[in-house]
């Protein structure tokens, strides 16, 4: 009988990384900019107002939650 190995999680590259966090970005601002489209059409709102003020929230969101996590990225990697 073999001994098992043990699991190595291997983490993931950084290039994954980086690409998993410009795709929540850009999710983010486009889920942002549905919802002020739909408030509008709720709210009968010619001027798109609610467009316009979610969509730059959803914008400044995105940008807070990337560096947050590139924050994150670069104290917790050791130096290659």
């Amino acid at each position: 009988m073999r001994p098992k190995k043990p699991k190595t999680n291997k983490p993931l590259n950084k290039y994954i990384r980086f690409t998993t966090i410009a795709l929540q970005m850009g999710l983010t601002i486009y889920l942002g900019s549905v919802l002020g489209a739909w408030l509008d059409e709720k709210f009968n709102n010619p001027n798109q107002l609610y467009f316009k003020i979610v969509s730059l929230i959803a914008v400044f969101l995105a940008i807070f939650s990337v560096i947050i996590q590139v924050i994150k990225l670069t104290n917790t990697d050791p130096d290659d």
